[in-house]
């Protein structure tokens, strides 16, 4: 009888225990299940997003993650709320010259997140830092409505400070913290937005400890930078760089540039009276100088330097102080170790070409292709400058890691847009040009203007949805998928990304090509005279922030 009721206590124990442990799975699901609700709330207080129904994704803009409380200063903390923030409206883009336009205001340090309308949590995490030189730009350059359900992740794309007022290294200004004081403000801005996500992205149901750091074009600069910056240690998991190569400034050298820039802003307020005064004063760390350039109008100082052009000596950037970027630049032994994925297109130049003062009137006219010598010039420009962009976007600066970095690099080099018989719009004028990731992600393109309705097609539906494919693998595991390999220093590994009008063509493929190669096809070409090529590598090429192997070439003309 004793054996018996023993056995029946034991069976009723292990019935609790399972419905026990039923229920806390139950709870547990339910708990990490994402609510989906439009109104969550964050550290600093309750938001209300909003739904794109045609997208079937949700929705947050314009949240600030932190706020400049006084210029070239570093982010502070946001103020806390307790009312709901309307964040169905994009957020004020940084102050900025754009399009011949004062845009934007100085405390711009607002982000949006967008993420597919599921209950799926722990999901990935995009951070995007947008392009622009530095100078322009906002986070709406990629929106993530039409691809997050694609890659099932949680995208968040980022505003930061801009130009003069998100990178300044005059002396005046030090009087801060040491990382105030190296002048990187933006960098400063970037931190501190990956530092929301770490504290906030759960809400929204992302998984914190699965971040990717993601930059186009400036942006991309600004990621490979954060490789070599203490301040970016374990702030993100892994690093994409579209059109991105390896930029840094000297910091003296740039406080001349900056001071010959704000010198005339000086004589013209009458407070030297000549230029020369000037910038005497504005490389000294007088008080007076700090008091003069914060009194400034932030519209007076948008316009600054914005002839750059890509030309890191017109507004450089990216100082190494020593402090956020060290002095050793991308030499320095210390690392942020992250798998890494390097995408670039093959004619990364087109659209500087296209838009320099030498070509912009023919191109834009539509008369490039009636005049054979012109054309003949556009091409040499174009297709040179493209050889020597991709390689620093792409292989160069795998090469100038390898010996140092331990995590792979994957590198793709996007070719759709080359062949005249699939986008004969694109082929016969920008080609595989600066930004042709960009309509494989989102609809419409920022580029539809330029592209073409012949982008358009079978071939390219297929080749955008390995793209995006590639992309959900690498932000989700850090292995963009079996068929793209790392690549290696023997083997100069990269990914060729192409479609005809039917059908993707995508393989791996080696590019162990160098700058000097391409230097000597530009000798070897016959297309132009001596004259000529001189004219555009000194006019067109000279002096981007891809062509230091020319700029220092002799050529014998």
């Amino acid at each position: 009888m004793k054996q018996r009721l023993w056995s029946l206590l034991t069976l009723l124990g292990l019935a609790s225990l399972v419905l026990m442990a039923c229920g806390k799975s139950k709870e547990t699901a339910e708990t990490r299940a994402f609510n989906q609700d439009l109104t969550q709330t964050i550290v600093s207080g309750p938001i209300k997003g909003q739904k794109d129904e045609d997208n079937q994704v949700l929705e947050w803009l314009g949240v600030p993650y932190a706020r400049v409380s006084e210029r070239w200063t570093a982010p502070k903390p946001v103020e806390t709320w307790k009312d709901p923030l309307d964040a169905t409206n994009p957020g004020e883009p940084a102050l900025q010259l754009s399009n011949g336009e004062i845009k934007g205001v100085e405390d711009a340090l607002n982000l949006d997140i967008v993420r597919p309308d599921t209950d799926a949590t722990d999901l990935p995490v995009i951070v995007f830092v947008h392009g622009g030189n530095n100078q322009t730009g906002l986070a709406q350059e990629i929106k993530g409505n039409t691809f997050v359900n694609d890659v099932n992740a949680v995208y968040v794309s980022l505003n930061y400070r801009l130009g003069a007022l998100g990178f300044n290294p005059l002396p005046a200004l030090k009087t801060g913290t040491d990382e105030e004081n190296s002048g990187n403000y933006t960098l400063l801005d970037l931190a501190a937005g990956l530092d929301w996500v770490k504290e906030n992205i759960a809400t929204f149901g992302g998984d914190a400890n699965n971040v990717t750091l993601v930059g186009f074009s400036a942006g991309g600069r600004d990621v490979m930078a954060t490789l070599i910056s203490p301040l970016f240690k374990d702030k993100y998991d892994k690093a994409i760089s579209f059109s991105g190569g390896m930029t840094l400034a000297d910091e003296a050298e740039s406080q001349a540039i900056f001071a010959k820039a704000f010198a005339p802003l000086v004589v013209e307020d009458q407070v030297k009276g000549s230029e020369e005064e000037a910038i005497s004063w504005l490389l000294s760390d007088d008080r007076s100088v700090a008091d003069y350039l914060h009194q400034l109008d932030g519209d007076r100082l948008a316009p600054l330097m914005g002839n750059a052009g890509i030309r890191m000596s017109v507004f450089p950037h990216l100082y190494k102080d020593g402090v956020v970027l060290p002095k050793e630049g991308f030499e320095v032994a210390q690392l942020n170790d992250v798998p890494l994925l390097l995408v670039t297109g093959t004619s990364e130049f087109s659209l500087f070409t296209a838009f320099d003062k030498y070509f912009m009137a023919d191109f834009t006219g539509g008369q490039l292709a009636q005049n054979e010598e012109k054309l003949a010039e556009f091409l040499y420009a174009r297709n040179y400058g493209g050889d020597f962009y991709r390689l620093a976007n792409g292989v160069e600066s795998a090469r100038l890691l390898a010996d140092r970095y331990k995590s792979p690099i994957y590198i793709g080099e996007i070719q759709y847009g080359a062949n005249a018989e699939v986008t004969p719009t694109l082929a016969n004028g920008l080609s595989a040009y600066h930004g042709v990731f960009e309509p494989l992600l989102q609809t419409p393109s920022n580029y539809a203007g330029l592209i073409g309705e012949d982008f358009y097609n079978d071939g390219q539906a297929a080749l955008a949805k390995a793209f995006k494919g590639y992309l959900k693998a690498f932000i989700a595991t850090a292995n963009p998928g079996q068929d793209w390999k790392a690549w290696t220093k023997d083997g100069q590994e990269v990914l060729k990304l192409d479609a005809d009008k039917e059908k993707a063509i995508i393989a791996m493929s080696s590019d162990s090509e160098t700058a000097e190669d391409i230097l000597a096809r530009m000798e070897a070409d016959s297309s132009l005279s001596s004259e000529q090529k001189k004219v555009l590598n000194e006019q067109v090429l000279n002096g981007r922030w891809f062509s230091q192997v020319l700029d220092e070439a002799n050529f014998k003309y």
